[in-house]
């Protein structure tokens, strides 16, 4: 079983990425989805979740607004597309994938993918 994030990159703040996290060995069309990011020195925090249909999303409080996230259970895929990036977006991003609803606690994921590394420069 393994989700991998890919998309990441260097951006100048006010820019756009879009996160992709594609998951493979088994389906995760019924588990919830979430996004966390780690900056260098502070603790892994929540970013985004969506449950398992994709109609019921939660955000953080610092990326709401700016950030999306969405899935296609069809692709095994889950998205963050991040708009009006800002430096202090900077992070590992990571994905996961749990059982239940949406959250923001890390203990509520078990499977997580690698990361990718969002740079925005200001």
């Amino acid at each position: 079983v393994q989700l991998q994030a890919s998309g990441g990159g260097l951006v100048q703040a006010g820019g756009s990425l879009r996160l992709s996290c594609a998951a493979s060995g088994r389906t995760f069309s019924t588990f919830a989805r979430g996004w966390f990011r780690q900056a260098p020195g502070k603790e892994r925090e929540f970013v985004a979740a969506i449950n398992w249909s994709g109609d019921s999303t939660y955000y953080a409080d610092s990326v709401k607004g700016r950030f999306t996230i969405s899935r296609d259970n069809g692709e095994n895929t889950v998205y963050l597309q991040m708009n009006s990036l800002k430096p202090e977006d900077t992070a590992v991003y990571y994905c996961a994938a749990g059982r239940g609803g949406s959250s923001r606690y890390l203990n509520d994921y078990a499977y997580w993918g690698q990361g990718t590394q969002v740079t925005v420069s200001s």
